[in-house]
């Protein structure tokens, strides 16, 4: 296993800056026996400008090709040896079973998009034939399908290395798209990132695709020149709300503004039913607290605000979540970064007036404790959403409304969000249709008796939220939706048959399942 820590440009491993950094590791501190070089902003320009010149050739080649191609990388990240496990766990502080696991779905994710790209509907083909003798006026022949936007910039995230960063869902999604990509390496685990690129690396070379299809660069610092190369025509992140939003505000800020697909700050809240907590409060207790520790906290679906109502069912799930969350152990987190933030999140949590602390583990040196707080419902209402300032780690806040009316005019004036579950019997499910109504318009995925932590990797799979759980709700970062972040239509008309993308001509030589004035089919276009 060799790291050399320069960057990915073009096919090359280049290093011109004299600025090197190390990786740590997360549980002891110690500085791993790696250097890293910080990219220089002409090397960013240089993987812009290699991604720029290989999306001509990526973008047409056939859709068979782009499909292996994913598998490739696939079968190159499932290579990796347990000496790679190994690091990442040393670089995150993650056990052993989630790096495998988060490894298999990052692979597994790369092969479901394979599948969609060789079923090739993504490409939202529609076909609308000439009408020469309509009156009053004839109507031409227009065609759209959808196309890659171009070169997109994806910047890795620090709590999921394998999943959500170098070949993650928004390198996968924009991949599939046919868009090349260059990754800004998290520097958090810039020796698995490293390992990753590699496995990317020769699956360009086993797929005979123009280097530049793949770049990545490492540094702080870098992430300005990515996003403003006027190469670069959309941006994936993943992190904290403050990041997304400076990403956000840069490429606005272009001579040419381009997307940023941001999914930065969200809470989660859990609802619980009167019935529901009388049925089963304990159990819920018990897996609620393992979703809110569920890797130390670390997760964008973490649930860091659990709603109930007055009364003695609420008081004895509190009672039980306490000693729930009482009984875990101190975590290790991904970074002092992060802990540090995570400590500072506590303490901000606690001095806010209204709120004061119900239960918390054991405290350990360099170890996160778990932490729960009981706050007054007002300041669900107060100004500033004090209760929904994400504190990233072990932590969930408690609040008792007097009613589900009451809930039901809360619910309009909360942050947008990735997830709300609601806990009920099915005897109240009758009751909920309000809530129901105004959670859709504040959350992306709505869930039923069930824990948020847990993302599955599926065609209806939504993840995404209104601002700040995401910059724009209209996508998902997860699912093979997260293909179309990527895409624009174009359109032809008037064109003869072989001037025509292969999708939109009249043979349908793809096999594509396209929508011919008016109706889907499968087959040629009529005559």
């Amino acid at each position: 296993m060799e790291i050399v820590g320069k960057q990915f440009i073009d096919g090359k491993r280049v290093a011109e800056s004299g600025i090197t950094f190390s990786s740590y590791d997360a549980a002891t501190g110690e500085a791993l026996p790696y250097t890293f070089f910080q990219a220089s902003e002409s090397e960013v320009r240089a993987a812009t400008s290699a991604a720029f010149r290989a999306f001509g050739r990526y973008r047409n080649i056939p859709l068979e090709e782009r499909a292996l191609f994913l598998e490739t990388i696939a079968a190159e990240i499932d290579a990796l040896d347990d000496e790679f496990v190994r690091l990442v766990m040393r670089e995150t502080g993650l056990p052993e079973a989630r790096i495998r696991g988060e490894r298999l779905r990052t692979t597994n994710q790369l092969r479901l998009f394979a599948t969609v790209v060789r079923r090739g509907d993504f490409l939202g083909a529609r076909i609308d034939t000439a009408l020469p003798k309509r009156e009053p006026l004839p109507r031409p022949d227009i065609r759209q399908y959808q196309v890659g936007v171009g070169p997109v910039a994806v910047f890795g995230a620090s709590n999921f290395p394998l999943a959500f960063s170098v070949a993650g869902g928004d390198t996968a999604s924009a991949l599939a798209a046919g868009c090349p990509v260059v990754v800004k390496a998290h520097s958090g685990h810039s020796a698995t990132a490293e390992m990753v690129g590699q496995a990317i690396t020769r699956a360009v070379e086993r797929s005979t695709l123009p280097a530049g299809v793949f770049g990545m660069v490492f540094g702080a610092g870098v992430g300005r020149a990515l996003v403003l190369a006027p190469e670069i025509k959309a941006v994936g992140f993943t992190g904290s709300l403050p990041g997304g939003r400076a990403l956000c505000d840069l490429a606005a800020s272009r001579p040419d503004p381009i997307p940023v697909f941001a999914e930065m700050s969200s809470i989660n809240p859990v609802i619980l039913m009167p019935q529901a907590l009388k049925a089963r409060g304990a159990a819920i207790a018990a897996g609620l607290a393992g979703s809110v520790t569920l890797g130390a906290g670390q997760f964008c679906t973490n649930p860091g605000l659990v709603i109930g109502f007055q009364g003695e069912a609420f008081e004895e799930f509190a009672r039980e979540f306490a000693r729930a969350m009482e009984s875990k152990p101190p975590a290790v987190m991904l970074n002092s970064g992060t802990l540090q933030s995570y400590l500072e999140g506590l303490a901000r949590m606690e001095s806010t007036p209204g709120v004061e602390r119900c239960a918390a583990g054991p405290g350990e040196t360099k170890r996160a404790h778990t932490c729960a707080f009981r706050a007054d419902a007002r300041l669900l209402s107060a100004t500033g959403h004090p209760l929904e300032e994400e504190v990233f780690g072990p932590s969930t806040v408690l609040v008792a409304l007097e009613n589900l009316h009451e809930l039901v005019q809360i619910v309009p004036t909360l942050n947008g969000q990735l997830t709300a579950s609601l806990f009920a019997e099915e005897q109240e499910l009758a009751g909920c249709g309000e809530l129901l109504a105004a959670l859709e318009h504040r959350v992306g995925r709505l869930i039923l008796n069930d824990y948020p932590t847990g993302v599955e990797v599926c065609d209806a799979m939504v993840h995404g939220g209104p601002y700040p759980a995401t910059s724009d709700s209209r996508g998902t970062s997860v699912g093979t939706l997260a293909i179309d972040r990527y895409l624009r239509p174009v359109c032809y008309q008037g064109y003869p048959d072989q001037l025509l993308p292969l999708p939109l001509q009249d043979a349908n030589p793809l096999g594509l399942r396209r929508l011919v004035n008016g109706q889907w089919s499968e087959g040629p276009v009529p005559a």
